[in-house]
């Protein structure tokens, strides 16, 4: 009993040690990695979570893009990191998908990052070319089975979430649609809005212009609820296929073992930054919305969702290029 106290007493004593270290006791900057390059989604989110939760945590919030290897460079840098609050990551859909995608990642994405929070989720968004003669999401079901293999969907390349979406919309609709692979977002919208492939499944604030515009007709939203700035198009449940409820989520991350004192600190500053109004309305202006959970919810939702996005990989054979 008394080597059992010993054993507590040192945990104990390790953990206040690496809080004592930590950026949040001593003030000192937070890094923040973000594995992509400035100006995309996970950038901007994490910016605005920097901002909004720096003042609350008592650290400035420092965002270091490490970019490669479709993400890879930025994952593994953070994973490498000491486990004391003063290095964290942004966690998002690609690193679940890469979980079930990448033979080779150097670290179990199960467990290399103990989740702080998911902060916000994006919508997406199944659009079609006006010219495809179908006004609802099961008008294009019916099309598709009555022509299999002649209509395509776009997606920003293989093993993207643009990909998975499509791929799930297939298997859950028992459709044959082709899949035709772009080097990125832009392309991939040029042709569809020519009608070189006919559909695309993508974040609403990607898609949102051209829907605007009449060059694309939206036949549904991924999300639970109804989409603020597309209000008239239906939800996946609503429009008969609840399966294919997806988001792109982001979320903050820190390096496994880190002390759980450290993880509730964060987790509710960062709680409480987001819920400021000012804070939901510049998430609310780039089509986020905040959801934020607690650490044990955000450790489950990721693990959940690599299971998701790994089967999805396994039952359409793909691989990574």
């Amino acid at each position: 009993m008394k080597a059992n106290m010993t054993r507590r007493s040192l945990m104990l004593v390790g953990t206040a040690c690496l809080f004592a270290n930590s950026a949040l006791a001593q003030n000192r900057p937070i890094t923040i990695i973000v594995p992509y390059a400035p100006g995309g989604s996970a950038d901007l989110a994490t910016r605005v979570i920097a901002q909004f939760a720096a003042p609350g945590v008592g650290s400035p919030m420092v965002v270091d893009n490490r970019t490669g290897g479709g993400g890879l460079v930025g994952w593994g840098a953070a994973s490498r990191a000491a486990p004391d609050g003063n290095t964290l990551l942004t966690v998002e859909l690609s690193y679940a998908i890469a979980a079930g995608l990448l033979p080779n990642i150097p670290f179990d994405a199960r467990k290399a990052f103990a989740q702080i929070t998911t902060a916000v989720k994006v919508p997406h968004v199944l659009v079609i070319n006006p010219a495809v003669p179908a006004k609802t999401v099961q008008e294009f079901i019916a099309l598709a089975k009555a022509q299999p293999g002649k209509l395509n969907y776009g997606s920003g390349g293989n093993g993207t979430n643009t990909h998975l979406a499509g791929e799930l919309f297939k298997n859950t609709t028992g459709t044959d649609i082709v899949h035709v692979p772009y080097k990125g977002a832009g392309a991939v919208l040029t042709d569809l809005m020519g009608n070189q492939v006919q559909a695309l499944i993508t974040s609403v604030p990607t898609a949102l212009p051209h829907i605007k515009s009449g060059k694309l007709k939206a036949l549904m939203v991924t999300g639970s609820e109804r989409n603020v700035m597309i209000p008239d198009v239906p939800t996946a449940k609503e429009a008969g296929v609840p399966k294919m409820d997806i988001d792109y989520w982001i979320g903050l991350g820190a390096p496994a073992g880190t002390p759980q004192p450290i993880i509730d600190k964060l987790n509710k500053e960062i709680g409480a930054a987001l819920a400021q109004p000012e804070a939901r309305k510049r998430f609310a202006e780039m089509g986020m919305t905040v959801v934020t959970n607690s650490p044990a919810q955000a450790n489950e939702f990721v693990r959940s969702e690599i299971q998701r996005w790994s089967a999805v990989i396994k039952q359409a054979g793909i691989k990574p290029e």
